[in-house]
């Protein structure tokens, strides 16, 4: 018989853009009497998926929408999506931190959640007062985190500073103590978001290390948020793919990240019809057209080169722009991060701009990539960020009799000279 330490029953929820509560006390009071009368609540009825690449019509917003998932003992499963995907929200119902509008969540054990740095700690309280605090949040005795204390700050690496206030540390202490403690503590369910990214690639790998410990040796069930595809490799054996609110795909991690892979690769043209008031960015930046095609032939593969173009609306004029494109592969490796100087402060107008540029052929090799986008002002303020608005496939093609793809990020093709004594 399966042991299920987590079920999640058809949750959903439900935010109102820019307002707290329904944003009139008419509303208001239509909500409250509807559940006087164990009636619906009628603005359940109304809202829009939270698709944040197109422009809604509602106030309304479901950032979760009718999820359901059973998680056994022992489980270690990888949540993973897109950028606003839900997958945050989602650990956040898990961890108590918000309540789902509908629906309904049953936990068998306690939990320990690392979620944004900073959550659960008290930034007056010292190192070794927050870790007793924690402990006793999930139910444990003094003597029984004393008997922890000494493997959480060891691990932790902070000694030197546990009894100093934790608003003094550095972000990565913190998220060292704050993995520390609820890896340590005694949870029957571990929460971690994106959180570890913070810290530096060696720490990355020990926690990766105890949360397996965790799973595998202690026999507890771990929840783990990230877009390293190659952490998630390691770490889970299980995935759940999360795309607008909604579970996309469940099956093994190896699966998964295959759905995932597929769905980065599916939109390589963007291309806004309409005003510029209506599309894609805020009251900065619109972006009209964002593509990567073939700069040459009908397919994206190795040998074809890839022509890029992103045609934008400027509302800001006689400042410093620049853009910046970052390619990354699905699995979060940085491809390249370059930019480019649109306008200085005298030059630059309120406007439509274009920039283009090739990457040329034989440099990426075969796989699926994504472009994250930046605009930049006096070379200090962000205007706008856009994640995964474009993502592109690029095809295999075979070397001699080779149809295989090579491994490595990068494919080039170089003019060897070859001498014979």
């Amino acid at each position: 018989m399966k042991n299920i330490s987590l079920e999640v029953e058809n949750v959903s929820k439900q935010y109102r853009l820019g307002e707290v509560g329904t944003g009139t006390l008419s509303h208001d009071l239509n909500r409250f009497w509807a559940r006087l009368r164990g009636k619906e609540d009628p603005f359940l009825k109304i809202g829009e998926t939270n698709d944040r690449s197109v422009k809604g019509n509602s106030d309304y917003v479901w950032a979760l929408n009718d999820i359901n998932f059973q998680i056994e003992q022992g489980d270690a499963v990888g949540i993973i999506g897109r950028n606003g995907a839900g997958k945050s929200t989602l650990l956040k119902l898990l961890s108590k931190v918000t309540s789902p509008t509908t629906g309904n969540i049953k936990v068998k054990g306690r939990i320990a959640s690392l979620l944004e740095v900073g959550t659960g700690f008290h930034p007056e309280m010292t190192g070794r007062e927050n870790i007793f605090l924690n402990g006793a949040i999930l139910g444990m005795t003094k003597k029984e985190i004393k008997r922890k204390f000494d493997e959480i700050v060891d691990f932790s690496g902070v000694e030197r500073y546990i009894d100093t206030p934790v608003k003094r540390y550095s972000s990565g202490m913190y998220v060292r103590l704050a993995f520390a403690v609820a890896a340590h503590l005694e949870s029957e369910i571990l929460i971690v978001d994106e959180v570890l990214a913070v810290g530096d690639a060696e720490f990355q790998k020990k926690c990766l290390g105890k949360m397996n410990t965790v799973s595998q040796g202690e026999g507890r069930t771990v929840l783990f948020v990230s877009h390293n595809m190659v952490a998630v490799k390691e770490l889970c054996t299980k995935g759940i793919l999360m795309r607008n609110g909604t579970i996309d795909y469940k099956g093994l991690t190896i699966d998964t990240i295959h759905e995932y892979q597929k769905d980065a690769a599916t939109n390589a043209r963007y291309i806004h019809e309409g005003s510029p008031e209506s599309a894609y960015g805020n009251r900065n930046i619109r972006i009209l057209e964002f593509a990567a095609i073939p700069a040459s032939g009908q397919d994206l593969n190795i040998e074809s080169g890839i022509a890029v173009k992103l045609r934008f609306y400027n509302y800001t004029p006689n400042i410093a722009l620049d853009t910046t494109f970052e390619l990354r592969t699905v699995d979060e490796t940085v491809v390249f991060h370059v930019g480019a100087f649109i306008k200085d402060k005298q030059n630059l107008k309120i406007g439509e701009y274009t920039v283009e540029f090739v990457i040329p052929a034989n440099i990426l090799n075969a796989g699926n990539y994504y472009f994250k986008l930046f605009f930049g002002k006096d070379q200090t303020e962000l205007l706008l960020g856009a994640d995964n608005l474009i993502g592109f496939e690029v095809e295999n093609v075979k070397m001699g009799i080779k149809t295989h793809v090579y491994p490595g990020i990068i494919r080039p093709k170089f003019d060897y000279k070859i001498n014979v004594s």
